[in-house]
């Protein structure tokens, strides 16, 4: 469908209009209900789970006689207790809910327990005596490898051309790793559930997920029945970031599972430090690099090995690993390059998805080799990183403004093709990055900061700018579809239901957007349900930046068709065009007639015209053959840049982000404050992956960072002091929304610069500025951050 017909919105209210989060005021003054906000009926029960203590071993007895004594507890279950043992992965059929005799990491369910409080039940699961048999559990990349321990019998490769033959030619050579740390979700409210019982065996369940769907078909499967006996309701979550893509599913099926048994509502929602010791994380990764490259630092051949710590159960490591392999070019062209990956299980938390899914750590792996080259010649990164970019973007859009589609095509040595095989028809970081690097004053900063370390010794300075190149689509291409269901009731009020949820993000605000121009109102004639699988069915979770691409086109569909029937009726009645018929304004120009849309509305009624429609849209012109590693598995890229200034006491490893400016393509935005607040949030929450955020685990496998106490995340003292953030203004090539783009995942890898601009300053620490290549981990703590400069500045001695 054509998703730009130059409707007269009004400025005011349609997309591009900077409007509020729909739900602010909600959430500044208390009144934004989330799923522990729900009041339940009399007598709901509280669940919690009982946690295994080791990483590794058997249950080899387990009494729960002392938990179902303590006060207030109703019941408690094992997997034989419960006669069932669900399974709770979105993808492998590996997670059962309970333990099922085997135990895979420490901090796993062993047993339920349902109270009439939730303190009660979390210390009632306390009580529990349990007997294990532990093993010695496998726990890092090196474990792994040893143990043979893999998601696939071997690592899968994507790339082209002969690599090791380019590299043994060229004239310069680097190689290196890179370790790479995982990062914990830290939304702001929990895991949670809660289900309800209703007639007939059904039931209906609140949940806190990125996907509704997901969680009816596995609690329907829990409970035996068809999909439609379950019904999901989600309204809002507060923040998800993948975390509740498939990790809210155990505690659903728990809430429906004792609901089912007990005939009584119950809701589970984890404690802080048990939803940090029970939920997956961001993978961690290692990848080690091999590149060869000309005098000017253009690379002619590179390889990497990518290292997945998945944790012990699949859950959906191997696309966010794909992903990380997808994205091992960033803005680069790489005419001869290998990509191995090992996707390796651990007695771990499961890793899960994460903002970016997998492009964060495979992006990283490349920014890491153009630093290395930079430092290898003794240039500056940004002129190496511009020197690789792909070849910008024709002007030619195609016949009638068209988006010109990527071409299937045998010769993919012309600079336009990544490694997998699609063709980069819209690439404009040449002209984003120089903007930028112009905006922010780059070339005398870069003078200033090295005339700053050459006068300080303690305090140092670094500063980079990166790009990002990041793919919009859900990798598994059946995803990529969404539906919308659209009522105009007779006094021009507007509600619509879609398959999308809202995290914080402001999706519901976007759509709302493109249903008021569609009708030419006021956005607050617009009203968004909540997420409701007996409404839209078959959803695909919010994820992959696609909820304004796939959500806003469904419910554009179904406004069309309104509209349509509309504009038929009324034209029909005074003798007019229906294609001249015109809703802007708030009104509807009928010939030479202006009726108040509210009027038309109830005249269409009146007159038994069909004022409800569904909406269905689907991603064009993709597909992607994930073993091969080739085809289109993207429909557009999004770009953008971000120049980081910073400064490290060389004493205390202590270091600020002193500066940020960034300019970040959104295509043609839908709402500017919304997408300029995505990129806040994402560039301060990467920045904080990669500089301060550790997760640590003890040889015992007890994750040791498992409270807000010990485990950091950026806080507003730790926000770039200046921080300039700006809108590349250029409509998406594609035929998305209005022509707007993702705005969701690709900001977070703006935070790369701030690793970056931290390598540059612990480089400048050599006596000489031309010390050993600093090689500095993520994230980068003090202590990294002096390790790293002992190692330069014995490299220099």
């Amino acid at each position: 469908m054509n998703a730009d017909p130059k409707l007269p919105a009004q400025a005011s209210h349609g997309p591009g209009a900077a409007l509020p989060h729909d739900a602010a005021r909600l959430h500044v003054t208390g009144q934004a209900r989330y799923v522990d906000d729900i009041p339940l009926p009399a007598g709901a029960l509280h669940l919690a789970f009982g946690l295994s203590d080791i990483a590794a071993g058997r249950l080899t007895g387990l009494d729960l006689a002392a938990v179902r004594a303590a006060p207030g507890v109703v019941g408690a279950w094992s997997a034989a207790d419960l006669g069932c043992n669900p399974d709770c992965s979105p993808s492998n059929h590996d997670e059962p809910l309970l333990s099922d005799g085997t135990i895979h990491y420490l901090g796993q369910p062993l047993f339920l327990v349902a109270a009439h409080s939730h303190l009660a039940a979390r210390q009632a699961a306390r009580a529990a005596s349990a007997v294990t048999d532990a093993v010695t559990p496998i726990l890092g990349i090196d474990d792994a490898l040893a143990a043979g321990t893999r998601f696939e019998d071997g690592p899968r490769i994507y790339g082209r051309g002969d690599p090791a033959a380019a590299i043994a030619a060229a004239a310069h050579r680097v190689e290196g790793r890179i370790e790479i740390g995982g990062q914990e979700h830290f939304y702001l409210e929990g895991q949670a559930a809660a289900a309800v019982p209703q007639e007939g065996g059904d039931m209906l369940v609140h949940a806190s997920t990125q996907h509704p769907t997901e969680i009816q078909h596995k609690v329907a499967h829990a409970l035996g029945v068809p999909m439609h006996a379950v019904r999901v309701e989600t309204r809002r979550m507060g923040g998800g970031f993948g975390g509740k893509e498939s990790q809210g599913n155990a505690l659903a099926i728990a809430c429906a599972l004792v609901a089912a048994r007990t005939g009584r509502p119950a809701k589970m929602r984890y404690d802080r430090d048990d939803d940090m010791m029970i939920t997956g994380k961001r993978h961690d990764f290692r990848i080690d690099y091999h590149a060869g490259f000309d005098d000017a630092g253009r690379i002619t051949g590179i390889e990497f090995v990518q290292y997945a710590r998945c944790g012990w159960a699949m859950d959906l490591s191997l696309p966010v690993a794909d992903r990380a392999m997808l994205h091992a070019d960033n803005a680069y062209w790489l005419p001869a390059v290998r990509i191995t990956s090992h996707r390796l299980r651990t007695n771990t938390q499961s890793a899960t998805a994460f903002r970016g899914f997998g492009g964060p750590q495979g992006m990283l792996g490349i920014e890491r080799v153009m630093d290395h080259i930079a430092h290898a010649l003794g240039r500056d990164a940004l002129e190496i990183r511009q020197a690789n970019f792909y070849p910008e973007a024709s002007n030619d859009t195609g016949q009638s403004g068209q988006y010109a589609r990527a071409r299937e095509s045998s010769d993919q040595n012309t600079g336009r093709h990544t490694p997998y095989g699609q063709e980069v028809t819209d690439f404009c970081l040449h002209d984003l990055t120089g903007r930028l690097k112009e905006s922010c004053d780059y070339a005398a900063r870069r003078a200033a900061v090295a005339e700053w370390n050459a006068q300080n010794p303690v305090l140092k300075r670094g500063l980079a700018l990166t790009p990002v190149k990041f793919g919009i689509s859900f990798t598994l291409t059946h995803l990529n579809q969404a539906g919308a269901l659209v009522h105009v009731y007779q006094d021009g009020s507007i509600a619509m239901n879609h398959g999308g949820t809202e995290m914080g993000q402001g999706l519901f605000q976007k759509v709302a957007q493109v249903a008021a121009a569609r009708f030419g109102v006021n956005v607050g004639a617009v009203k968004i349900t909540a997420t409701d699988t007996g409404k839209v069915p078959n959803t695909s979770a919010t994820a992959a930046s696609s909820g304004s691409d796939l959500n806003g086109m469904a419910v554009a569909a179904a406004c069309d068709t309104i509209r349509g029937r509309m504009a038929a009726h009324l034209a029909e009645v005074r003798q007019a065009d229906p294609a001249q018929v015109r809703f802007e304004a708030g009104r509807v120009h009928v010939g030479g007639d202006v009726i108040p849309f509210e009027d038309a509305a109830a005249e269409c009624y009146m007159a038994r015209i069909s004022l409800s429609a569904t909406g269905f849209y689907r991603t064009p012109d993709i597909r992607w053959d994930r073993i091969r590693g080739e085809g289109r598995p993207f429909y557009y890229f999004a770009y953008g840049a971000a120049c980081t200034e910073v400064v490290l006491d060389t004493l205390t490893g202590e270091n600020r982000i002193l500066r940020t400016d960034i300019l970040h393509d959104a295509g043609t935005s839908l709402n500017p404050a919304l997408d300029i607040g995505q990129i806040e949030g994402g560039y301060v929450q990467g920045a904080g992956w990669l500089t301060m955020e550790e997760l640590v685990w003890d040889d015992a496998g007890r994750l040791r960072t498992h409270a807000p106490s010990t485990y950091k995340i950026p806080a507003m003292g730790d926000r770039p002091r200046i921080f300039n953030v700006a809108l590349h203004d250029a409509a998406n090539r594609a035929d998305t929304i209005y022509r707007s783009k993702a705005v969701g995942e690709p900001p977070f890898m703006l935070g790369i610069s701030a690793l970056m601009a931290l390598s540059d300053a612990v480089a400048a620490c050599a006596p000489d500025g031309r010390g050993r290549y600093p090689a500095l981990d993520a994230p980068a703590t003090p202590e990294r951050l002096l390790t790293a400069i002992r190692q330069v500045r014995e490299g220099a001695a």
